[in-house]
C-alpha cells in the first residue's frame, strides 16, 4: 500500500516504495540515485498514477482517494473498480480458464465502463459488499434460542462482522472526539462496552454523546478486520450530557460517582474534579446486530413495524409469558434465572399497567438468593473499584408465541426499603430495585439474611404497559 505524506505543496513519496518498481527504475524517474531521493507524485502523469493505483486493493484504494482532490478523482477510475468488482463478484465457472485479473476485467462489456460516470463501479462494489455482509449476518442470526428467543449465534455474528462500538463526544463548539471501546465483555444476553483513558475533554465543554456501532465496509472472514480501513457507522443512541442530576445518580464510592442515562449508559465522574472517568454502555442482544450495522451515522436503525397475529382468543396477551433475567457486573453473574408459564388477568390492570407476578411473597419456594457480592465493578487506566449495591440487569420477556416482547439491559441499584410492600415482615433489612422505561416497569424486593450473608429475592413483578399489549396483540384492554 502507498504511504503518501504531505510535504510543501505536493504529495511526496519516500524512495523505496515497492508500488513504483513496476514503472521502471526509480533513478530513471527522478534522475538521481535511489538512496535518499524523493519523488513528487503530483509531478507524475495521470497514466502512471493510474497504473500504480491499479495494484491496490479496495481498502487501500479508498484510503488513497482521501489524499487530495486529484487522487480522489483518480481513485474513482471505473476501469480499476470494475476489475475489483468482477474479481469479487463474477460467477465462478470451472470450465473457464482466466489467465489474469486483467482478462477478467476485459471480459466485461467495455461500454459499461465508458458510459458510466466516474465512481459508478466503486459505488456498485461498496453497495454489493454491504449487501453481502448483511446477508451473511442474517444467515448467522436466523437460529433462535428456545429459552431466550434471541439468536443463538450472536457472539459469532459479532466476530465475523468485526463489529465494535465507539462513542462520539460532541463539544458545544461542534468539535468531535471519537473514542474506541477499551474493554468488551459478552454476557448471556448482552454486551458491555467500556471507554476510559487520560485524554477526556472537559465535561463543561461537551453537549452530547453519540453511541455508534462500527463495522468494516469490506468483511473478510479469513482476516482480522483492519481498524484503519473504511468503516460504517450506525447510530444506536444519542445522550444529553447536561442531564447529570441527583435523580440520575446510581451510587458512589470513595473516588467515583456514577450516573445512569437511558437507555443503558453508565457515566462515571471523578468526585473531586467532576470530570469524566469512564463510560459504560450496556447493549441487549435483541436486534443488537441490526441496530449496530443497519442505521446511519445520523439516524438509528428503525425496527420493522409489528403486525399482530390473528387470534380470536379473548385471553390473548394475558398468558404463557416467559422471562429470562440476569444480574451481573464485570463478567460475574449474581442472578441468572428463567421463569415460564407466567400469566395475568384483566383484573390486574391498574393505572395503564398490567401486573405480571413472577416471584411472590406468599410462596417461599419461589424465593431466590443472589450469588456472591452485589456491586458494579469499574476501572480506568489508573484506578479501579466497585460501587456497592449496583449491578447490570438484563431482562428478556417472551410472549406466548415465543417472540421477544420486552428487552433491556440497564444499570440498577438496590435501595433501602421500609419493608415488603404486601407481605410479612422479614427478619432482616429489606431493599428494592426499580426500573422503568416506555414499555414497562420492574419492581424487585430483597431481604438481607445476616446469618448466611446473602440477599434473597422475595418479590419480583413486571408491570407491562397496556398500550404496548394492545398494540402487540391487537387487543383493546
Amino acid at each position: 500500500m502507498l504511504g503518501p505524506k504531505r510535504s510543501g505543496r505536493g504529495v511526496r513519496l519516500v524512495a523505496g516504495c515497492a508500488a513504483l518498481s513496476h514503472c521502471g527504475r526509480l533513478d530513471e524517474l527522478c534522475g538521481e540515485s535511489c538512496t535518499g531521493c524523493t519523488v513528487s507524485l503530483d509531478g507524475l502523469p495521470s497514466e502512471i498514477l493510474l497504473k500504480i493505483l491499479s495494484y491496490l486493493d479496495a481498502v487501500a484504494l479508498l484510503c488513497a482517494g482521501c489524499v487530495n482532490r486529484r487522487f480522489y478523482h483518480l481513485a474513482n477510475d471505473n476501469f480499476i473498480w470494475i476489475r475489483i468488482y468482477s474479481t469479487a463478484f463474477s460467477p465462478k465457472r470451472s470450465n473457464w480458464k482466466v489467465n489474469s485479473v486483467e482478462k477478467t476485467a476485459v471480459s466485461m462489456n467495455s461500454l459499461s465502463v465508458g458510459d458510466k460516470e466516474a465512481g459508478y463501479w466503486k459505488k456498485e462494489y461498496i453497495t454489493k459488499q454491504i449487501a453481502s455482509v448483511k446477508a451473511a449476518l442474517a444467515r448467522v442470526l436466523k437460529p433462535l434460542h428456545p429459552y431466550t428467543g434471541l439468536p443463538v449465534k450472536t457472539k459469532e455474528a459479532l466476530r465475523i462482522s468485526g463489529l465494535g462500538w465507539v462513542i462520539i463526544l460532541k463539544e458545544n463548539s461542534g468539535k468531535e472526539h471519537i473514542l474506541e471501546h477499551v474493554d468488551l465483555s459478552i454476557n448471556d444476553s448482552s454486551v458491555t462496552a467500556v471507554w476510559y483513558g487520560k485524554d477526556w475533554p472537559r465535561l463543561v465543554t461537551l453537549s452530547t454523546l453519540d453511541l455508534c456501532g462500527v463495522t468494516p465496509v469490506f468483511m473478510n472472514r479469513s482476516q482480522t478486520p483492519i481498524k484503519n480501513g473504511p468503516r460504517w457507522h450506525s447510530l444506536i443512541a444519542k445522550y444529553n450530557l447536561s442531564r447529570f442530576t441527583e435523580s440520575t445518580v446510581l451510587g458512589c464510592d470513595r473516588l467515583i460517582r456514577i450516573f445512569c442515562l437511558h437507555p443503558g449508559l453508565v457515566v462515571g465522574l471523578w468526585k473531586r474534579e467532576e470530570e469524566l472517568a469512564f463510560v459504560m454502555a450496556n447493549l441487549h442482544f435483541h436486534h443488537l446486530v441490526e441496530r449496530s450495522t443497519l442505521g446511519s451515522a445520523a439516524i438509528p436503525y428503525e425496527l420493522p413495524p409489528h403486525t399482530p397475529l390473528l387470534d380470536d382468543s379473548p385471553e390473548r396477551g394475558l398468558s404463557d409469558y416467559q422471562l429470562h433475567v440476569d444480574m451481573h457486573s464485570g463478567g460475574v453473574s449474581c442472578l441468572c434465572g428463567t421463569f415460564r408459564n407466567l400469566s395475568t388477568s384483566k383484573g390486574c390492570i391498574e393505572n395503564e399497567y398490567m401486573k405480571l407476578s413472577v416471584i411472590s411473597f406468599k410462596n417461599s419456594t419461589e424465593h431466590l438468593p443472589l450469588i456472591g457480592k452485589v456491586g458494579l465493578s469499574w476501572k480506568t487506566n489508573i484506578f479501579d473499584g466497585c460501587i456497592k449495591s449496583c449491578s447490570i440487569m438484563d431482562l428478556t420477556l417472551l410472549e406466548e408465541y415465543g417472540k421477544p416482547f420486552w428487552c433491556f439491559s440497564s444499570p440498577v441499584c438496590m435501595r433501602p426499603s421500609p419493608g415488603p410492600s404486601d407481605g410479612p415482615t422479614f427478619l432482616g433489612e429489606t431493599y428494592r430495585v426499580d426500573y422503568a422505561d416506555a414499555e414497562g416497569r420492574v419492581h424487585l424486593e430483597l431481604v438481607w439474611i445476616e446469618e448466611t450473608g446473602e440477599y434473597f429475592i422475595v418479590s419480583l413483578a413486571l408491570y407491562l404497559r397496556v398500550a404496548k399489549i394492545n398494540h402487540w396483540f391487537g387487543t383493546k384492554y
